[in-house]
C-alpha cells in the first residue's frame, strides 16, 4: 500500500523553474526545477513528475542526497508491436487510452518515476507535512513541441551570396566570411521564442506535476541575451545583469496558487507598450508593430470594467500582460496573468472587418483569466465548466458592446455547428465521469419524466481523456458548453447565475490568499458537482435534473411543427413531433420538458409554454383574435411596437406567424412548416434577427413574386440588421434563379446596387467609396457576390452582370475614404470567380483542343486577367493581410475546377511555401487540398503529408490536417486509386510513434485515418485469411499466356461470309478526306492539359496525340484475364474446379468434331465405291468443286496467307503468330 502514493498524498506548495541557458542559435535550455512538496503519509517510496523530451541529469531530495530515477513514456510508441493486420482505430484508441492514463497526473501517473531512497528515511526527510525539495536538473535540445522558436532568415545572406557571385563572373574574388557590418543579429531579425501546447503541454518544456488541479505558488527565473525581454506569469521582481552586461536574468513572482498547465513564457525583442488607461496592463509586439498595437488595444480598458461590473470583482492578478507573437500555436492562449497571442490579430484603425474578431478573442481571453486561470477544473470531466463559463462572459461583453443583435447571431451560428457536428458524428457528452440518474420519481412530470439510456462512445477516439480527443471535437464542445451555461441562465435568471459565479471568485479570492496551505485552496478548483451545490446554495434550485439531461448525456433535440387553424372553434390545432429521436438518427435525443411557443397574431405577440413527454406531442392554441383580411390595421409586435401591414395575402387564420423557442433556451433543430405568406409576415416585421434569418432562408423555398418582393424590401430597409440584408442578398439570388424562365427585365440585385451605390448621373459607374456607414459598407461588400451567384435560363451568369463586376472594378476609387477598402476589393474578387460556369469548357473538352490565352472565351479572358493584375499589384502594393490574395488564389481554383484553365498545382505550391503570409499559405493550401480531391496523385498527397511532418508552423500542420479530413483526398471504401498500402503505413507511423510531442496533431491524424478508412482495417490492405489463399504467381515462359488463350478461341461454323474492309485512318477516301478534322500529328504531350491525363496518376511511357497505341484483341483480353486472376481472391479447389470443366468442355467438343468427320468420310467412301464406274471426267469435276470450296474458306481472312504462314485477326491490325486459333482451324 505505501509503494505508489497518489498525488492527492503529495501536495506540491511551491515549485522554482530556473531556465539559464536559453541559446536561439542551438534551439537549446539548460534548466533546473525544485518542488516542495508535502506528504500526507510517511512510506511514500516513489514520486511520479511528468517530463516529456526533458533530458534529465540529475535528481535530488533536499539538495543534498541524489535519488534514483526511470523514465518511461508509453505515449511514444502507442501500439507497440503493430501487424498491418492491426491497423485499426479501435485497437489503437484502446491502446492510445490507456498510454495517456499511465501518464496522466489525476490518476497518479507521470513520465519521471523518482525513487525514495532509504537514507531519506534515516535523514528524517520523509513525514507527514513535513516539506521535501525535489531537484530536477535537466536541458532541452532542439525540442519538437512545447517551446516554438522563431528565427527568421538572414535578409543579408542572399546579398552576399549573389555578391559572391557577381565578384566571381567578374573574375575578382569574395571573402568567405562576411563582414561585421553585413551580419544581422537575431533581436533585429526579430526571432522569438514561446511556449506553447495542447491543454496540459507544461511538461514538455519543465517537469512538473501537469494538471490543472494541482496549485501552488511560483518563483521564476530565465536568464536571455541583453538585446531580449522574457515575458512570464505573475510579478517581475527584478532584472539583474551579468558582469559583462551581455546577458540579463528576468525573476517573477507567482504568489496566487497557480497550476503548471497555466504557466509560460516568451522571450523576444519587444517593443513595450503601457496602457495609459490601465497601468496594471502591459502590451508586448515584436520590433515595427507598435503604430498597429496601440491601435488594436485601445479599447482593453474597458473589458477591464466590464468584466468587473458584470462580476462584480476586481481583476484576480496584480497585473496583466498580452504578447503578440509570429507562428501562433492557436489565435489565442491563457496563462496565469499572460495571454499570448497571435500578431494576425493585430490592425489598424482604418481596417473594420478585423476589428470585430479581435475584440471578441481579447474580451475571451481575458474572461479565461477569472474562469480556467484562477479558477480551474478539478478533472478533463470538468472542463465545460471552465470553456463555457469564459465564453459565456466574452458573450456577454459582445452583447453590451456590439449590440443584442450580434449576440443573437453568434448564438444561432454556434447553435448551427454544434447540430452540424452531433448530426455528422454523434452527441456530445459534457461530463461523462458520473452517468445520469436512472430513478424517476412516481408520476413525475416534465424534465424529470425521461428515459436515461447509457450512450455508447459514437467517436473513433475516446472523449474521457483530453490528450485523445479531436480538436475538433473540443472546439464544439467549448461552444455547446456556452450554450449549456446559457440554457442555465434561463432556468435560474441572468442575475442569479452571476450570484453564483461572484460567490465562487470570492471564495476562490479568500482561499489564495492563504499561504502553504494546499487544503484551503480547494475553493480555487471547480467541478460539476460543487457547481451544482454552489447553485442550490445562491438560488435554491435544484439542477440536478438539467445536469442529468444536458451535460451528462449528449446529443440535442429535433423538432418537426405543423399546424392547421379550426375555424369553428377559433384555435390553432398543432402538434410537435420528434420522429428522427424515434428513428434513432445520429446526434439526435428525445427531448423531455417545456417547450415555450410563441404565436403572432392580429392582436399581438403571445407565449405558451407545453410540456413535451412524448414522440408525437398535440396542443391546442386559441386565438384571441380574429381574421381581418380586408381592414388595415395596427398590428402590436413583440416589443410592443405597432406596425401597419398588409393583410390581404392572409387566409381565414388570425395567426401572421408561429415559433419555436424563440429564446434559444435548448440545444435544438427546428422544422416548422407554415405557408409562404406567414415567412414573408415573419421576414418583414419579426423584431429577432434569428427569426429573420430563419425566414429568409425558407423563403427560397418559395419561388414567387411576393417572395421576391419580401426580400427586396428587406436588403432595402436600412433599420433591418445588415448581417439580415446580407443573408437576404444571398436567398434573393436563388429565389431569382428558380424564377429566371418567368422573370423579364434586368435582375433585382443589379438595381438595388445601382439604385444604392450607383452615382447620379450614371448608375453603372459606382460612387466614391464612403464606408463611414458600416451596415452600408458591408451590404455593399455582399450584393456584388450574390449578385454573381444569378443565372438565366440557360444557366449562365448574364452578361449584364459580369459587365457590371468588371465596371466596378474600374471605378473603385477610394482616395477620400477614412478606412481600407481591401476587404471591399476581396469580395468583387470573390464574386468573379462566383461568375463561373463550365459551359464553354465542356464544348473544349469534347472537342480535345487545348486549353490556351487563344481558346478563351471573352469572359473568361476578361476575368482571367482582372484576378492576375490584381495578384501583381498584390506584389508591388499589399493590402492588409493579404486578403485580395486570398481571393485570387480561390477564383483562379475555381477557373481550374471548371475547366477553364488547365488544373495545376504549381501556383498554390509556391504559394503554400514557408515564408509566405499565414493566412495565404492557408489558401493556398486549402486550394492545393481541393486539387488532390479532384485530380491530384499520390505524389500530391505525398507532397502534403511532408508539410504535415516536417513544416516549421505548427499552425499550418495543423491546418493541413483539418483541410485534409473537410475534404478528403478519396472516399472511403471507393477503390480509388490513390488509396495505397503506403499512405496507410505512413499515417500510422504518424499517429502511432511520428507526433508523440503534439497532441493536437496527433489527433487531427486520428480523425484523418477515421475520414479515409473508417474504424476497421483498411480495405486497401488484405485480410491474412484471404492472402493465405491467394495463390503463388509462377513464372511461365513469356507468350505462354497468349496460347493458352489462343489454343481456347474456336470460330463458330456455319459463319461462312465475306469480311468487311476495315477503314484506317491512313486510307481516308480521297472525296471524304475533306470532311474529317485534320489530325495534329505535331502536337506534343506537354500540350495536354493535366486533367486530360488524371486517370493514370503515375508517369508512364507518352504515345503520340495523333498516333494512340493499339492492342490486339488477344492482348486487350489477356491482359484483362491477368488482371481478373490477380485481383481476384479464389481458392484453390474452386480454380481447380474451373480448369476441370473447362478440359471437360473441351473434350466434348473433340469428340463431337471427331464422331462428325469419321461419319463424314464414311459417306465419302460410299458414294466413291458406288461411282467407281463412272467417267473419269464426272471424278475430276467432283474435285474440283472440293478445291473451290477450300479455296472459299480461305477468302474469309482479311489478310490472307502470309509468306510466313501468318494470318491476320479479324479484330486486330497487328500479324498474329504461328499457333494463331484461325491458322490451326485452317
Amino acid at each position: 500500500m505505501g509503494d505508489v502514493v497518489s498525488f492527492f498524498l503529495l501536495c506540491t506548495v511551491h515549485q522554482i523553474v530556473s531556465l539559464t541557458g536559453i541559446n536561439f542559435s542551438t534551439r537549446s535550455i539548460i534548466g533546473f526545477v525544485e518542488l516542495t512538496i508535502l506528504p500526507q503519509k510517511d512510506n511514500i517510496r516513489h514520486v511520479r513528475l511528468n517530463a516529456k523530451q526533458c533530458r534529465i541529469y540529475k535528481v535530488s531530495l533536499n539538495a543534498s542526497l541524489e535519488a534514483p530515477f526511470q523514465y518511461f513514456d508509453p505515449t511514444l510508441e502507442v501500439s507497440q508491436g503493430a501487424t498491418k493486420n492491426q491497423y485499426d482505430l479501435e485497437t489503437f484508441s484502446e491502446c492510445h487510452l490507456s498510454g495517456c492514463n499511465l501518464v496522466d497526473p489525476d490518476l497518479n501517473g507521470g513520465e519521471l518515476n523518482i525513487k525514495i531512497p532509504s537514507e531519506a528515511y534515516a535523514l528524517d526527510y520523509i513525514g507527514i507535512n513535513k516539506p521535501l525539495k525535489i531537484q530536477v536538473e535537466f536541458s532541452l535540445v532542439e525540442p519538437q513541441g512545447g517551446i516554438h522558436f522563431v528565427i527568421p532568415e538572414n535578409p543579408l545572406q542572399n546579398c552576399e551570396v549573389s555578391g559572391e557571385g557577381a565578384a566571381s563572373a567578374a573574375g575578382g574574388s569574395a571573402s568567405a566570411t562576411p563582414s561585421p557590418a553585413s551580419t544581422v543579429s537575431l533581436a533585429e531579425r526579430g526571432a522569438h521564442m514561446y511556449t506553447c501546447g495542447h491543454e496540459n503541454s507544461s511538461r514538455l518544456w519543465f517537469p512538473c506535476i501537469d494538471t490543472l488541479s494541482e496549485l501552488c505558488t511560483w518563483k521564476l527565473e530565465f536568464t536571455v541575451d541583453e538585446s531580449m525581454t522574457a515575458v512570464s506569469c505573475g510579478d517581475l521582481v527584478e532584472t539583474v545583469y551579468t558582469h559583462d552586461m551581455k546577458r540579463k536574468t528576468f525573476h517573477y513572482v507567482v504568489d496566487t496558487p497557480t497550476a503548471a498547465p497555466n504557466i509560460a513564457l516568451v522571450v523576444g525583442p519587444f517593443e513595450i507598450y503601457v496602457d495609459p488607461n490601465m497601468h496594471e496592463v502591459t502590451h508586448f509586439c515584436l520590433p515595427h508593430l507598435l503604430p498597429v498595437l496601440k491601435a488594436t488595444v485601445r479599447w482593453v480598458h474597458e473589458t477591464f470594467e466590464f468584466m468587473e461590473t458584470v462580476l462584480n470583482s476586481r481583476f484576480p492578478y496584480t497585473n496583466y500582460k498580452q504578447v503578440f507573437v509570429d507562428e501562433a500555436y492557436t489565435d489565442h492562449t491563457c496563462f496565469s496573468s499572460l495571454s499570448i497571442l497571435s500578431t494576425t490579430l493585430l490592425h489598424s484603425s482604418a481596417v473594420v472587418d478585423q476589428v470585430y474578431e479581435t475584440r471578441k478573442i481579447g474580451a475571451h481571453a481575458l474572461a479565461c483569466q477569472y474562469y480556467g486561470c484562477f479558477i480551474t477544473t478539478e478533472k478533463w470531466s470538468d472542463l465545460w465548466l471552465r470553456k463555457g463559463i469564459s465564453r459565456y462572459l466574452a458573450g456577454l461583453f459582445v452583447k453590451k458592446f456590439f449590440g443584442n443583435n450580434e449576440y443573437r447571431q453568434m448564438i444561432h451560428q454556434q447553435m448551427e455547428q454544434v447540430i452540424k457536428y452531433e448530426e455528422k458524428y454523434g452527441g456530445i457528452i459534457l461530463d461523462s465521469s458520473v452517468p445520469p440518474k436512472s430513478t424517476v420519481p412516481a408520476g413525475a412530470r416534465g424534465e424529470a419524466h425521461r428515459e436515461v439510456q447509457i450512450q455508447e462512445n459514437p467517436f473513433a477516439f475516446p472523449p474521457s481523456n483530453v490528450n485523445t480527443c479531436s480538436p475538433e471535437y473540443l472546439e464544439i464542445m467549448a461552444l455547446k458548453s456556452h450554450l449549456s451555461i446559457r440554457m442555465l441562465e434561463n432556468r435560474i435568471g441572468a442575475q442569479q447565475l452571476l450570484q453564483v459565479l461572484n460567490k465562487q471568485l470570492s471564495l476562490a479570492t479568500t482561499a489564495s490568499q492563504t499561504k502553504n496551505n494546499p487544503a484551503a485552496w480547494d475553493n480555487m478548483v471547480l467541478n460539476t458537482s460543487t457547481f451544482s451545490k454552489s447553485i442550490f446554495m445562491v438560488t435554491g434550485k435544484d439542477m440536478n435534473v438539467f445536469f442529468d439531461q444536458w451535460i451528462r448525456s449528449g446529443g440535442h433535440a429535433r423538432f418537426h411543427m405543423e399546424f392547421v387553424f379550426n375555424m369553428k372553434r377559433n384555435t390553432v390545432e398543432m402538434q410537435i413531433n420528434q420522429d428522427a429521436a424515434s428513428q434513432g438518427m445520429r446526434g439526435i435525443r428525445k427531448y423531455v420538458g417545456p417547450l415555450t411557443v410563441a404565436v403572432q397574431e392580429l392582436d399581438g405577440w403571445f407565449s405558451y409554454t407545453f410540456p413535451i413527454e412524448n414522440i408525437h406531442s398535440k396542443h391546442d392554441i386559441t386565438c384571441h383574435s380574429k381574421s381581418r383580411r380586408n381592414k388595415k390595421k395596427k398590428i402590436p409586435l413583440c416589443n410592443n411596437e405597432e406596425v401597419d401591414m398588409d393583410l390581404s395575402a392572409m387566409d381565414d387564420s388570425p395567426v401572421l406567424w408561429i415559433r419555436i423557442d424563440p429564446d434559444m433556451q435548448l440545444v435544438r433543430s427546428l422544422d416548422i412548416q407554415q405557408p409562404d405568406f406567414q415567412w414573408q409576415y415573419q421576414l418583414r416585421h419579426e423584431r429577432d434577427v434569428t427569426a429573420q434569418s430563419e425566414a429568409a432562408r425558407a423563403l427560397e423555398r418559395f419561388p414567387s413574386l411576393a417572395s421576391r418582393k419580401a426580400l427586396i424590401d428587406m436588403i432595402e430597409d436600412e433599420k433591418c440588421f445588415y448581417r439580415v440584408r446580407g443573408l437576404a442578398t444571398h436567398c434573393l439570388a436563388k429565389v431569382a434563379n428558380s424564377m429566371a424562365s418567368n422573370s423579364d427585365g434586368p435582375p433585382p440585385l443589379l438595381m438595388i446596387f445601382k439604385k444604392m451605390f450607383g452615382s447620379f448621373a450614371a448608375s453603372h459607374i459606382i460612387k466614391q467609396n464612403d464606408f463611414s456607414n458600416l451596415q452600408s459598407y458591408f451590404l455593399q461588400k455582399e450584393l456584388p457576390v450574390a449578385m454573381a451567384k444569378l443565372r438565366n435560363v440557360q444557366g449562365i451568369c448574364p452578361p449584364e452582370v459580369l459587365k457590371f463586376l468588371l465596371d466596378l472594378f474600374k471605378y473603385n476609387d477610394n482616395s477620400k475614404s477614412n478606412f481600407s477598402d481591401n476587404y471591399y476589393r476581396a469580395a468583387l474578387v470573390d464574386a468573379l470567380g462566383e461568375t463561373v460556369t463550365p459551359v464553354v469548357s465542356m464544348v473544349q473538352n469534347e472537342l480535345g483542343s487545348s486549353i490556351t490565352a487563344d481558346s478563351l472565351s471573352p469572359d473568361t479572358k476578361a476575368i482571367l486577367e482582372e484576378v492576375t493584375r490584381y495578384l501583381n499589384l498584390e506584389k508591388l502594393l499589399p493590402s492588409y493581410k493579404y486578403t485580395v490574395t486570398l481571393s485570387c488564389l480561390k477564383t483562379l481554383r475555381k477557373l481550374q475546377k471548371q475547366g477553364h484553365l488547365p488544373s495545376s498545382p504549381i501556383l498554390f505550391k509556391d504559394y503554400g511555401k514557408y515564408g509566405q503570409f499565414i493566412d495565404v499559405r492557408l489558401s493556398a493550401l486549402e486550394c492545393f487540398v481541393d486539387h488532390v480531391r479532384m485530380e491530384g496523385n499520390f505524389k500530391d498527397i505525398s507532397h502534403l503529408l511532408n508539410l504535415v511532418e516536417t513544416d516549421p508552423d505548427p499552425y499550418v500542420r495543423h491546418k493541413i490536417c483539418r483541410f485534409m479530413i473537410e475534404n478528403p483526398p478519396f472516399d472511403r471504401a471507393r477503390h480509388h486509386r490513390n488509396d495505397k498500402p503506403e499512405l496507410v503505413e505512413r499515417l500510422w507511423n504518424f499517429m502511432n510513434s511520428g507526433f508523440w510531442y503534439d497532441s493536437r496533431l496527433r489527433c487531427d491524424i486520428v480523425d484523418l485515418y477515421f475520414e479515409l478508412y473508417g474504424r476497421k482495417m483498411p480495405v486497401c490492405i488484405p485480410l491474412p485469411e484471404l492472402a493465405a489463399l491467394q495463390p503463388k504467381k509462377v513464372d511461365k515462359p513469356k507468350g505462354s499466356a497468349n496460347r493458352e488463350k489462343k489454343s481456347s478461341f474456336i470460330i463458330p461454323k456455319a459463319e461462312k461470309r465475306k469480311m468487311e474492309e476495315i477503314i484506317r485512318p491512313d486510307a481516308i477516301p480521297a472525296e471524304f478526306a475533306h470532311a474529317l478534322p485534320p489530325v495534329n500529328r505535331e502536337m506534343v504531350a506537354a500540350d495536354i492539359p493535366d486533367y486530360f491525363s488524371m486517370d493514370d496518376p503515375e508517369p508512364g511511357p507518352s504515345h503520340h496525340v495523333g498516333q494512340p497505341a493499339k492492342k490486339s484483341h488477344l492482348e486487350v483480353e489477356n491482359a484483362a484475364v491477368e488482371l481478373a486472376a490477380g485481383s481476384a481472391e479464389l481458392s484453390l479447389e474452386t480454380k481447380e474446379k474451373h480448369h476441370k470443366h473447362r478440359r471437360e468442355k473441351k473434350s466434348k467438343k473433340e469428340k463431337k468434331k471427331h464422331k462428325k468427320e469419321k461419319k463424314s468420310k464414311s459417306k465419302e467412301h460410299k458414294k466413291k465405291h458406288k461411282k467407281e464406274k463412272k467417267h473419269t471426267s464426272e471424278d475430276q469435276m467432283h474435285s474440283s468443286s472440293v478445291m473451290g470450296s477450300s479455296g472459299a474458306h480461305s477468302k474469309m481472312m482479311p489478310g490472307g496467307m502470309t509468306d510466313g504462314g501468318q494470318a491476320l485477326s479479324s479484330d486486330s491490325s497487328t500479324p498474329s503468330t504461328g499457333n494463331s486459333p484461325i491458322h490451326s482451324t485452317m
